[in-house]
């Protein structure tokens, strides 16, 4: 799942010879940060096809962690009748759930005031009675913005969630097979990890490059890492998202 190099990025930062990066790792005492251990609260949202809405959130201040998979469906197991859905850790003293929802509604890929098949359709499972008011409210002024269009958005609590397949999780961050590498990822911090999360979204030109340079020195990444990371964070700046 590596990405093709075009012409112009003959002269691009690589992280081929992993033993630079490692060297770095030991010499400065540095190795990627994948958990924070902040308290945090967790959102779940299906807002389409999951890999852009993973970059979305992984890019936002306040995100701590994302993970795409199934959910909201009757059967057992990630098959059938579920839905496409990130679940979503994040730091409440520094995003609230209004927040979230906020991106929720402006980021649809397809299918918010277009009726969808399930595996893509629009969906809010809140995790407590305070989301449930919160996501029902929005929806309402939502609504109220958006007529004469009806918006497909269900609401539902949240009762189960499967992870998705490896190959689904960080799909972006995974077209950087070296970086990968480098931040030794495995299928469980694929799903986890604070770093891996924040590198899907900005290096599929997610946030930015100058709110990528204020959040980068809690990532752990060496000088090589980062000079790998702000090359495409810039070049891939204001893309949009997509699947």
């Amino acid at each position: 799942m590596s990405i093709a190099i075009s012409p112009e990025d003959i002269n691009a930062p690589t992280l081929k010879d992993l033993s630079i990066v490692r060297n770095e790792q030991k010499e400065l005492n540095i190795s990627p940060v994948h958990s924070l251990g902040v308290a945090f609260k967790t959102a779940t949202f299906g807002m389409g096809c999951f890999w852009g809405a993973e970059s979305l959130y992984g890019a936002t201040t306040g995100v701590l962690r994302t993970t795409v998979g199934y959910a909201g469906g009757t059967k057992e197991g990630p098959t059938g009748d579920h839905t496409e859905v990130l679940e979503i850790d994040y730091d409440p003293n520094v995003i609230s759930f209004k927040d979230l929802l906020h991106l929720f509604w402006n980021n649809h890929e397809y299918g918010l005031t277009t009726p969808i098949k399930r595996q893509y359709m629009s969906l809010i499972l809140y995790h407590d009675e305070e989301q449930k008011t919160i996501a029902e409210q929005s929806k309402i002024e939502e609504q109220i913005k958006r007529s004469p269009e009806v918006i497909t958005t269900e609401i539902r609590a949240k009762t189960n969630f499967y992870p998705a397949e490896d190959y689904h999780q960080k799909y972006r961050l995974q077209g950087h097979r070296d970086l990968c590498d480098t931040l030794n990822l495995n299928s469980k911090l694929l799903q986890t990890s604070y770093v891996a999360t924040k590198l899907n979204g900005y290096l599929a030109g997610v946030g930015g490059f100058e709110q990528f340079k204020s959040e980068v020195d809690t990532m752990g990444l060496t000088p090589t890492q980062k000079e790998y990371c702000n090359y495409y964070v810039e070049k891939n700046e204001g893309q949009g998202l997509y699947c």
